[in-house]
C-alpha cells in the first residue's frame, strides 16, 4: 500500500503544534517563585559610595539634645565643625569634622575624607531619585499605615505618610528603593517591622522634603534626604541620617546598618 505524501502546510502545521506544545510544558514549569525573584534581582542597591561609612552626613549641621546613642562615623561639611553639636561620649564611631572644631578630645579634622563622602551622597540620592518604571505609584494615595511592603520601586508624586505600622517583607538580598516628591513623616511610636531576612542596609528612602519620625518611633533603611531629617524624642533609627542639609536629634538612637 502506498502512503500519501504530507503537504507542506500540513507538515509546518503539525511542527507548530508540537513546539508550541514544547513550550507550554517549559513555561508552566517555572515557579511564581522563580518569577518573583528574576524580577527583584533587576533592582540594583543604590550606590552609596564613600558616604556609607557614616551613620550620619550632613551638610549644614547636627543638632541634638542629650542623650542620644550613635554607632557608625558622624560627620558634617562643608560646614565648620562648631556646627556639629554631638559630645563624644555620644558616639561609637568616628566624629569629623572640615576644620579644627567640633567636639573634643574625639573630632578628627578630615575635610578631604568629608568632600568625598558629601558628594557620594549627592551622587546616590540622584541615583535614587532618577530610577525609572516604578513598580508602584503613588501606593495607598500616600498612606502606606498598616501595608505590607514587597521589594521594588516605589514612587509618590506626593508626601508620604506612615501613621501606623509597617511591614517591610523579602529575602535579605532583595532591594527596596522609596521615592518620595513631598515630605516623608513618620507618626509617633509607629514601627517599620522588616520580615523575611529583608535588611535595613537594601531599603532606601529618597525624600525631596523634609523628614520627620515622630516621638519614640522605629524607622529602617538608609534616608537620602534633601532638605533636613528631624527625628523627634526617642525616636531610632537602623540604617542611615544622609541629608543636604541639617539633621536634627533628640535623645535618639542611630544604628548605621
Amino acid at each position: 500500500m502506498q502512503l500519501k505524501q504530507l503537504s507542506l502546510p500540513v507538515v509546518t502545521a503539525f511542527i507548530m503544534i508540537l513546539s508550541g506544545s514544547c513550550k507550554k510544558e517549559i513555561a508552566t514549569s517555572i515557579t511564581s517563585e522563580q518569577v518573583s525573584n528574576s524580577i527583584a534581582a533587576v533592582l540594583a542597591p543604590v550606590a552609596l559610595g564613600t558616604s556609607a561609612g557614616f551613620a550620619i552626613l550632613s551638610k549644614t549641621g547636627i543638632t541634638d539634645v542629650y542623650p542620644s546613642a550613635i554607632t557608625g562615623n558622624v560627620g558634617t561639611s562643608p560646614i565648620s565643625g562648631t556646627a556639629l553639636l554631638l559630645v563624644c561620649g555620644e558616639v561609637t564611631g568616628n566624629t569629623y569634622t572640615v576644620d579644627a572644631a567640633g567636639p573634643l578630645p574625639c573630632r578628627i579634622t578630615a575635610a578631604q575624607k568629608l568632600t568625598t563622602a558629601v558628594g557620594s551622597m549627592q551622587a546616590a540620592y540622584k541615583d535614587a531619585a532618577g530610577r525609572l518604571n516604578p513598580d508602584f505609584l503613588n501606593l495607598g494615595a500616600g498612606n502606606i499605615g498598616g501595608k505590607t511592603l514587597t521589594p521594588g520601586l516605589y514612587k509618590w508624586t506626593t508626601g508620604l505618610l506612615i501613621p501606623t505600622n509597617v511591614t517591610i517583607s523579602g529575602s535579605s538580598t532583595d532591594v527596596w528603593i522609596f521615592q518620595i516628591a513631598g515630605t516623608l513623616k513618620m507618626s509617633s511610636g509607629v514601627k517599620i517591622i522588616l520580615k523575611g531576612g529583608a535588611k535595613a542596609a537594601n531599603i532606601y528612602w529618597q525624600s525631596a522634603g523634609a523628614v520627620t519620625l515622630g516621638s519614640t518611633s522605629h524607622f529602617e533603611g538608609t534616608i537620602l534626604g534633601k532638605t533636613g531629617i528631624n527625628m523627634r524624642t526617642g525616636a531610632s533609627i537602623n540604617g542611615r541620617l544622609l541629608a543636604q542639609t541639617a539633621v536634627t536629634l533628640q535623645q535618639n538612637t542611630v544604628v548605621r546598618r
